[in-house]
């Protein structure tokens, strides 16, 4: 199946990927998993072999290498540390929104530290109160000038402590049309971090709060036009979240499976391996079963992510059918473990921890079902596929006018 998807640089990638995590990621998760704190060092480390760029442009030094190509590198971590999984997923959703709404000098000032790992972005939308309904979010900013006053409070943002560029859709007016985004560096006066409070698992990645008390930020860092957040954050959302999650979610249920199988075949019961009887092959297909639609379902929707074709339908079935597959499939394999799964010598029931903690950001289950009922009945709102698509052939034929024109001036010159 992989295969009817992934070329030759695809495989070699994850082979990369893989060999990393077995080596660098998984030793150190004994420690992440007995400190609950932010690894600051493993982030950076995973960050410095360039897999943040792997949808950035090869002109800004990133990969250019695509949304299948980054689905399979937070997979193969996520299948060692689901925490660095999501901590390479978080850094995605804070690129998408330089990629597609920075503007030359964001993206020439930005893009080339990212894609060389001495930058980690992050996207910041959740607040206390409205929590991930967008419209109803209360930070704001001000135009003084030529800066912009933040202040608010922003929760739920992934890599917040280790984060050096936070992307931050804001109020700066009323309804739909008065949310803005912006770039806020991690040292400029006046923002500042929340304590990072432990959570159920992920340990070792940091989703915290952000605070801004009169937080100064010049107009140039501004993301597109005032009034274009909610693209931002919809966009960020949508076409990246649910595809970096569903990724996370693959990754985790590829490791409930291989840790299971090992399981069964080294425990022995009745004098035979523990797989052989007849209840634990079932529940062993299952999961088997379970795995191969999720992957199915993960990589079609990003090779049409890819291709720049409607797939708003595809994420959004997806992210639901491989959260729920992974819950589910971890569920059948703390079973087979039984008391063995409640210690943590083994990881399988860290496997169910962090597997929980994919459910909820980029839309619920009950979200995702809801759009797709919203489409059965052709009362979807629009594809923000298709939009996406419609920007990225635009910035192509600018990029392409551009070089015409420079080419015009060589010969004029000449």
């Amino acid at each position: 199946m992989e295969r009817y998807f992934t070329n030759r640089h695809h495989e070699e990638l994850r082979h990369r990927v893989r060999a990393f995590a077995d080596e660098q990621v998984r030793p150190r998760i004994p420690e992440m998993e007995a400190s609950r704190a932010v690894s600051h060092e493993l982030s950076r480390l995973i960050a410095r072999q360039g897999w943040i760029g792997a949808t950035i442009d090869g002109q800004y030094g990133g990969m250019g290498a695509g949304h299948l190509a980054k689905t399979i590198i937070i997979e193969e971590l996520a299948r060692v540390s689901g925490a660095m999984g999501a901590m390479v997923q978080a850094s995605q959703l804070g690129v998408a929104k330089i990629i597609h709404f920075g503007d030359d000098v964001q993206k020439k000032t930005w893009l080339p530290r990212i894609a060389a790992g001495d930058c980690l972005p992050t996207i910041a939308v959740t607040e206390p109160e409205s929590g991930g309904h967008v419209l109803g979010m209360a930070a704001t900013a001000v135009r003084d000038g030529d800066d912009y006053i933040l202040n608010g409070r922003k929760i739920y943002v992934g890599n917040s402590h280790v984060g050096d560029l936070h992307g931050v859709v804001v109020r700066t007016g009323p309804g739909s049309k008065g949310l803005s985004a912006f770039l806020v560096e991690a040292d400029r006066p006046g923002f500042s971090l929340a304590e990072q409070k432990p959570a159920m698992g992920l340990h070792g990645f940091s989703f915290g709060e952000l605070i801004f008390d009169n937080c100064r930020v010049p107009a140039a860092n501004r993301l597109g036009e005032e009034g274009e957040g909610l693209k931002v954050a919809y966009s960020s959302s949508v076409l990246y979240g649910r595809a970096n999650l569903t990724a996370v979610s693959l990754g985790i249920h590829q490791a409930v499976l291989e840790e299971t199988t090992a399981f069964c075949i080294e425990r022995e019961r009745y004098g035979r391996p523990l797989g052989e009887l007849g209840n634990i092959k079932l529940k062993l297909g299952q999961i088997q079963s379970r795995l191969m639609t999720a992957r199915l379902a993960a990589y079609h929707a990003v090779h049409l992510l890819d291709r720049g074709l409607p797939c708003d339908a595809e994420l959004m079935n997806a992210k639901l059918l491989n959260v729920e597959s992974a819950i589910d499939s971890a569920r059948n394999a703390m079973e087979i473990h039984a008391a063995c799964g409640l210690f943590t010598d083994r990881p399988i029931e860290r496997y169910l921890r962090d597997a929980f903690h994919i459910f909820a950001p980029a839309g619920t289950s009950d979200v995702q079902l809801l759009r797709l009922g919203e489409l059965a009945l052709g009362a979807g709102k629009g594809q923000w596929s298709e939009k996406l698509a419609d920007l990225v052939r635009m910035e192509e034929r600018e990029e392409l006018q551009r070089l015409e024109r420079q080419l015009e001036a060589v010969e004029q010159s000449a």
